[in-house]
């Protein structure tokens, strides 16, 4: 089925705070509109308002046909207790929703006596086996082990349709994700972040997948790779301006136009700002120059010259007539407003002294986890080293990190973490910003150095402000929380910083700032990411490639 998703007047927020207004959208077949702007903005949002899972504040959502499959996957994969991956996928599909839907319709054909005012049991069982079909559900059965195999989900040797999901690893579960979505019949598919914790296999598989759509798609990305590889319009929600624009064209062709205004802006701004200078200046001097003359006529004009004391009078008024027509134009000038700067994240990496020469080793190192199996590895970390790692989900990253920072021992082999090493880490769960107390108290409690107040002003640096930090962590978005370990980084000293996917829930103009800090940074890096165009932008001294349990160097 083709169907048409139509936004109109649409705002959206929480509480009584207003995130976009007046926001007007259309998504056709074929359509794939990516969504940007600072984290907060309200892009999870319009998400959810557009696939009626909120209620908007004013506006409306309609959907031609009004019986068209609407899906929305969010950006971080729930996990309930005791569901398996199966029933997480038949879940994310709607598979799960449509069968108990045509379930229910089912045992009302049995209903011996039917309301009189209640709808046609036959008709409404029709459109519930229409719905369960157009979902997908009869053959998703069949359909499922199929795409769990091609995305490598095998759990000791045998395809894991049956392991429950909170079993997963982040990078499992990422891939359950893109499996429910490859596995999904939408005719209109919105996408929080899907990209997060993808390898590069999973992001071309996710590619493919959203330019072989049929139907409309709206997603929401940091990933500009992705982005500039998938989206034909770009909605951009501009929080500081309270104003929300539609860009033709793909992403970079968004960029381009973006730079482009904004520099017109500026460039129109400063126009009238010289030009209403110039005229105040003049006005200026002509008045200075008007009340000079006076009083000069005052002083050399005798009380009996009457004909001096006329010039003089003649002069003064000349003068202030100029002054008139000066203000007068300065009144005539169309106002320009100033463009408001965008907030920027502005921040460093607290530097530490500097480590011992050799900030880690290992030596044939192997280290076992349930059935798999890293190594046998052999490196060695000098301090100033700047190293990328990739490679697919589950190859041994995150075992390769816990064994260089000593915090797993290999069961063969040797690991030594050097003298002096001060590590600061963003790892891939953002675990060490987590539970049930607020903001600041958690952060406060990781900077014992810092006052109450300085550490407030520090994450209000990041964005975090009154409304953030009285907020249990677990409240808070995931990209807030990715500032607010951004902030820890420049609150402490640090000489070996270790980031495990550092892209992931950052909004794009973050993620530019931080490549700007690593440019600056001088201690030791090791980068995990599969952001592609953070590979190219950072500056890497080593590449290794984690695969099958083996690392290797290029």
């Amino acid at each position: 089925m083709t169907a048409t998703l139509v936004a109109k007047g649409l705002a959206g927020g929480y509480a009584h705070r207003t995130l976009f207004e007046s926001l007007d959208l259309t998504v056709a077949p074929g359509d794939v509109v990516g969504v940007v702007g600072v984290n907060g903005s309200g892009k999870s949002t319009l998400l959810r308002l557009l696939g009626r899972i909120l209620e908007p504040q004013a506006g409306t959502v309609s959907l031609s046909p009004a019986d068209a499959f609407i899906g929305w996957l969010p950006q971080e994969h729930e996990r309930v207790a005791g569901e398996s991956i199966a029933g997480y996928i038949a879940r994310r599909t709607g598979c799960a929703a449509a069968t108990l839907e045509m379930n229910a319709a089912a045992s009302a054909l049995g209903d011996a006596d039917p309301r009189a005012d209640a709808p046609d049991p036959a008709d409404v069982y029709s459109s519930a086996l229409d719905r369960w079909l157009a979902s997908g559900a009869a053959d998703l059965d069949e359909r499922l082990p199929i795409v769990l195999a091609e995305l490598g989900l095998e759990l000791g040797g045998h395809l894991a349709a049956d392991a429950l999901m909170t079993s997963l690893s982040g990078g499992q579960a990422a891939r359950v994700g893109l499996a429910a979505l490859l596995l999904s019949r939408f005719d209109i598919v919105l996408l929080d972040e899907p990209t997060n914790d993808l390898d590069l296999d999973g992001l071309e598989r996710l590619e493919a997948f959203v330019r072989g759509l049929r139907g409309g798609v709206v997603l929401v990305s940091h990933d500009r790779e992705f982005l500039a590889r998938c989206v034909t319009r770009v909605l951009e929600l501009d929080l500081a301006q309270g104003a929300n624009r539609l860009f033709g064209g793909g992403y970079d062709s968004y960029l381009a136009e973006r730079e482009t205004e904004r520099r017109h802006k500026r460039e129109h701004y400063d126009e009238f700002a010289e030009k209403k200078a110039d005229l105040v200046g003049r006005a200026r001097t002509q008045r200075e120059w008007s009340s000079q003359g006076v009083r000069n006529a005052m002083k050399k004009a005798p009380d009996n010259d009457k004909i001096r004391r006329k010039a003089s009078a003649e002069s003064s008024e000349k003068q202030a007539q100029k002054v008139r027509q000066m203000e007068s134009r300065i009144a005539r000038l169309e106002e320009v407003d100033e463009p408001r700067k965008e907030w920027q994240l502005e921040f460093t990496i607290g530097a530490a002294p500097r480590s011992s020469a050799v900030v880690s080793t290992l030596g044939h190192a192997v280290l076992r986890q349930g059935g798999f199996t890293l190594g046998p590895v052999t490196v060695q970390v000098n301090a100033g080293e700047r190293i990328g790692i990739t490679g697919p989900n589950g190859a041994g990253k995150s075992t390769l990190l816990r064994a260089l920072l000593g915090r797993q021992v290999p069961d063969e082999g040797t690991a030594s973490l050097g003298a002096n090493v001060a590590i600061g880490e963003i790892d891939q769960a953002r675990t060490l910003l987590a539970g049930a107390r607020p903001l600041a108290e958690t952060f406060e409690g990781l900077v014992p150095d810092l006052s109450s107040a300085e550490a407030r002003t520090l994450l209000a640096k990041f964005g975090l402000k009154a409304d953030h930090v009285n907020r249990p962590v677990d409240e808070l978005s995931p990209g807030e929380r990715t500032r607010a370990a951004l902030a820890l980084l420049q609150a402490r000293g640090v000489n070996l910083l270790v980031l495990d996917e550092p892209t992931n829930h950052l909004d794009l103009a973050a993620i530019e700032q931080l490549e700007q800090a690593l440019a600056s940074y001088e201690g030791t890096l090791l980068l995990v990411t599969h952001d592609r165009r953070m590979l190219e932008n950072v500056s890497i001294d080593r590449r290794w490639s984690v695969e099958a349990g083996r690392l290797s160097e290029s």
